[in-house]
């Protein structure tokens, strides 16, 4: 099993770990802290990394991110473990927890604002920076099956948002380009073996096992099978669309699916099985 813990960062343990929605494929999310609001005409120092590990382990903690990490020096914190969530995203109840979304989701703040100064010279992007101690961080991030590429393009400072995209790509996302979030950072980022092409499409998301789905039943997979339905034409029987709890409707609509398939009978009733589910997704 992969280091849950980036080897060589100082660890803050916040403790409260929640798990991931693993039938996704694994992702990071990356940020910046942005700090102060400062400009080309009037720059700003860095604001101490101590700072930030602070806000992060009190009043920011409920927005603390995997890691923090600092480009100008390398130095890096991390207070949540790879196979937790983090907390630095906008989570809405009834959509993909996009703090939780993947095998791992794990989120970067970089200590940055455009136009800081640091040692008397000004950085208008994260891809100006030394980005010093970055290797490190891919190093691990890959050792978890994260894939190089950007699935939405390599960010700028415009939002760009995909939310099936978003479901079923894994890879390199900016804030900029998390479903039901506002953010438009981290704006420009360095280049990295296969960074800004996309990653290749993955298979179908892991079947999570028939146990999940059924009468009573609520659930992240079953919002994103009722999804998959509706994408692939056979959403008709939803009123108001898919959510995480297992209704008549689900049924129906997996039930014209398995129909159209050719089956019938027991093949036919409704409840997906790992042949369902993996058709459905091709």
């Amino acid at each position: 099993m992969p280091d849950l813990w980036l080897p060589g960062a100082e660890r803050h343990p916040l403790g409260d770990t929640a798990p991931t929605d693993t039938q996704y494929a694994p992702r990071v999310i990356w940020h910046i802290t942005w700090d102060k609001n400062a400009s080309a005409a009037r720059p700003a120092d860095l604001v101490p990394f101590d700072r930030l590990v602070a806000y992060f382990t009190g009043a920011g903690r409920s927005s603390a991110p995997h890691i923090l990490w600092d480009p100008f020096t390398g130095r890096v914190a991390q207070f949540y473990p790879a196979n937790s969530r983090s907390k630095s995203v906008v989570d809405r109840a009834g959509g993909t927890r996009t703090n939780r979304t993947g095998r791992v989701c794990l989120q970067v703040e970089i200590l940055f604002f455009p136009h800081c100064r640091v040692n008397g010279k000004t950085y208008a992007t994260v891809r100006d920076t030394p980005v010093k101690g970055l290797d490190k961080i891919l190093a691990w991030v890959r050792s978890w099956g994260v894939p190089d590429g950007w699935p939405m393009g390599s960010p700028s400072w415009s939002a760009n948002r995909s939310e099936e995209v978003w479901e079923t790509r894994g890879g390199h996302y900016g804030h900029s380009q998390t479903p039901e979030n506002t953010h438009t950072d981290p704006g420009p980022m360095p280049k990295w073996p296969a960074g800004g092409s996309p990653a290749p499409k993955p298979g179908p998301p892991r079947f999570p096992g028939r146990a999940a789905f059924g009468p009573g039943k609520s659930n992240s997979s079953i919002l994103l099978l009722g999804q998959q339905l509706v994408r692939r034409g056979y959403g008709k029987h939803y009123r108001v669309g898919p959510s995480r709890d297992w209704g008549e409707a689900d049924r129906r609509n997996v039930q014209d699916f398995q129909r159209a398939q050719g089956w019938s009978g027991t093949g036919a009733d409704g409840l997906p099985g790992p042949e369902t589910w993996r058709r459905l997704f091709s």
